[in-house]
Formats: C-alpha cells, structure tokens, sequence
C-alpha cells in the first residue's frame, strides 16, 4: 500500500535515544504506578510475580527482535500480522488492538500520575490530568526528535529515581524481616493472588513493543531495533527484582496496596526523609511513560493509513512537524476520557489483557513467517515463538482467573 500523500516521517532516532524512549514506558509507567497494586495481590510472593512476567516477556522481546529485522515498519505489529496470516480484516483488528493498548495506557500512566503530583499541588484529579495531557500531547505534536530527546531525559530520572529508592531501602530496618514475610505458605496468598499480580507485573514490563512503532524515524532500523529491544529488556529487568524485595522488606504489601504514590512512600518509609523529592521525580516519570503511548498510538494509526486500513486523512503528516496531528489529537481526547473514567489498576489490567492477545497473534505470525519466508541469516528457533504465543495466553487466561480470585 502507499502511505498517506504529503510529507513522510523523518529518520532521525539512533540506537541510544531509542533505548532511553522504550525505556520511558518500561521503567515508568509500570513499577510507579503498580508496584503497590503487585504486592497487594501477591503479598510476600510479589517478586516471584515480577519473575513469572519477566520470564513471558524475555520471550516475546525476542520474538520481536527477529520480526522488526525482517519487518522494519511503523505499523509495527499490524505488519508482522499481515505478513503471517495475509488478512486484512485480522491486520485491521490488530491496528485497532494496538491503538487501544497505547490509549488505555496512557491514561492508566496520568491517572497514577496525578496521584503523585497530590503529593506535591492540591490539585483535583480533573484539572491535574487536563494540564498533563495537554504538556504531553504538545510535546508530541511538536515532533519526534523533541519527543525522543524528552523521553530520553526523563528516562535517566526515572533510572536514578529507582537507584534511589532501592539504596534507601537496603539501607533500613525493615519493619518486618523480609524472611519472616516470605516465609508464609503460599496457600497464604492463593495462587490466583500470585498471578493476579503476575498480569499487572507484566505491565511493568512493556515497552519493548513500543519502539516498533517508530521504526520508520530510527536510523539503520534493521540492526537499531533488535539491539534496543534487547538493551531495554535486560536494563529492566534486575532493577524491577531488587525493587520488589526493598518494598516487602520496607512496607507490608497492604500498606503498599493503599498507597497512591507507592514509590514516594516506600522512600519515606525506607529513608525516614519526605516523600516530596520522589513524588516529583515520579510524577516525572510516570509523563515520560504517557509520552511514549501517545506517540505510540498516533503512529500506530499513521501506519494503518499507510496500509490502507483507515483513510488517509487519518495519517496525513503535517509538514512542519513531521508528526501526523490528528491522530495525536484523537488519541489525546480518548485518553482523556478513559484517564477519569477508571482506576489505575483496571486501566493496567486492561491493558495488560490486550497486549497479551496481541503479543500471542504476534508470535504467531512469526511462526507462519519462518515456516513460509526463512531468511539467510539465522533467527530464534522456531520454538521460541511457539512458546511465547502459549506462555502469552496462559499469563493472560490464569491472570484473569487470579484477577476473578484475588
């Protein structure tokens, strides 16, 4: 299909922006604002939750790693899946699928955001998220290299925030030995409390499928995607784990659970200092998060226009920007809407549920693709993907039951 007509998108996102873009979803967006909502449905087990996600997600991250080498294209998974199926219909469902996610966690990100700027501004919840989405979406409209360069930045706070917080709390007396918490039965908690808190933990741990979208503004996307997907994963990952050991080992889970702005309390309860300095550099990070979703989307929806599946209008890009505007100002008004309609844990949970379904679609048009297109060089084994498609659904179908139980 032929993109929209006018002026294209602009290559200009190397490999270490890119890594800090992604990874202003992945370290934000996910341990801010759900690492209190984990350990309330997984109690002393809450590290075991981050290892169960984490294990899924290592999977998937590969598996898309071999797809945008062979499929560099902004419409990201709608491309992998009209390459491995060759439906229309299933590749328009899917760009659908992919708008929601990012709109969905965008506004989960602001609404856990405004609990964190309450710590800092009596502002009610509606003109707080109004005045953030308003910054985010003019941030995004102004153009992609201003976008990245912003992530970027806030992604080094977000970085430093979580060192800080974990020095403080290996540096406190717990208020209950962590040995003594999980030395509970896990019957204590239930199974469905673990991967209840499984599902959410995994929220914590997308990202890596975001920086598809951008794919036709990054430089040599061929090798730049892969080695980005790879750095943000493994940057991720070990934080997260430590992360979830200090806050059981500063915090009961049902304090956790309570919390608004669980990241500023944990630094108040580790460090016995305010919780105001890590309010801020939350609120921070948890825009960065947000910022990252809208470009996601509105690129999303530029390349399902690209590929004839919506009118071109809806993916036109304005030639002074670069960025395609009305789909940022869509995708504004949705996220919006749905910001203060729910609340933080249902909008994760949601989100949650339908990037599983699509990350299962996903891995299994690459099976299509390596049985029908294989390539000179040698991607995963054909394994892989067949064990994230169905690693991917049985998160997602015991998550539910947990989430049903909890």
């Amino acid at each position: 299909m032929s993109p929209p007509p006018g002026p294209r998108l602009r290559r200009r996102v190397g490999l270490a922006g890119l890594v800090l873009y992604g990874l202003g979803t992945t370290l934000g967006a996910g341990i801010f604002a759900l690492i209190g909502k984990v350990a309330g449905n997984a109690g002393p087990w809450t590290p075991l939750a981050f290892g169960l996600a984490a294990g899924v997600g290592a999977l998937i991250a590969l598996c898309y790693a071999e797809l945008v080498r062979r499929l560099p294209k902004a419409a990201g998974e709608v491309a992998f899946v009209q390459a491995g199926f060759g439906s229309s219909q299933l590749s328009r469902a899917v760009g659908f699928a992919i708008v929601a996610a990012g709109i969905v966690s965008a506004a989960a990100i602001l609404r856990a955001a405004a609990g964190y700027v309450g710590l800092l501004l009596p502002l009610p919840l509606l003109p707080a998220v109004v005045l953030l989405l308003v910054l985010l979406a003019g941030f995004a409209a102004w153009g992609i290299a201003q976008s990245v360069t912003l992530a970027a930045l806030l992604s080094l706070v977000e970085i430093g925030t979580i060192l800080l917080v974990i020095a403080a709390g290996t540096m406190h007396g717990p208020e209950q030995p962590l040995a003594e918490q999980t030395g509970h039965r896990l019957a204590g908690v239930g199974i469905g409390g673990v991967l209840a808190g499984a599902l959410l933990a995994f929220y914590a741990f997308l990202g890596f499928e975001d920086v598809v979208t951008v794919a036709e503004e990054v430089r040599a996307p061929e090798r730049t995607l892969p080695l980005a997907i790879g750095a943000m994963f493994v940057i991720a990952t070990a934080p997260y784990l430590a992360l979830a050991c200090v806050a059981l080992a500063s915090m009961t889970p049902a304090q956790l659970a309570a919390s608004e702005a669980p990241m500023a309390d944990l630094f108040a309860a580790a460090s016995g200092a305010g919780p105001r300095l890590v309010a801020a550099l939350g609120a921070l990070a948890l825009l960065n998060g947000a910022l990252v979703q809208i470009v996601k989307s509105a690129r999303a929806i530029y390349g399902m226009a690209a590929d004839g599946l919506l009118p071109a209008a809806a993916g036109r890009v304005h030639p002074a920007t670069r960025t395609p505007l009305l789909a940022t100002g869509l995708v504004a008004v949705a996220i919006l809407v749905l910001a203060l309609a729910f609340p933080v844990e249902g909008l994760a949970a949601a989100t949650a549920f339908i990037t599983l379904l699509l990350f299962a679609l996903v891995c299994l048009a690459l099976v299509r693709l390596k049985r029908s297109r294989p390539t000179a060089w040698s991607g995963l084994p054909l394994a892989v993907p067949v064990l994230a498609a169905c690693f991917s659904l049985l998160l997602l179908g015991l998550g539910l039951a947990g989430l049903l139980t909890a």
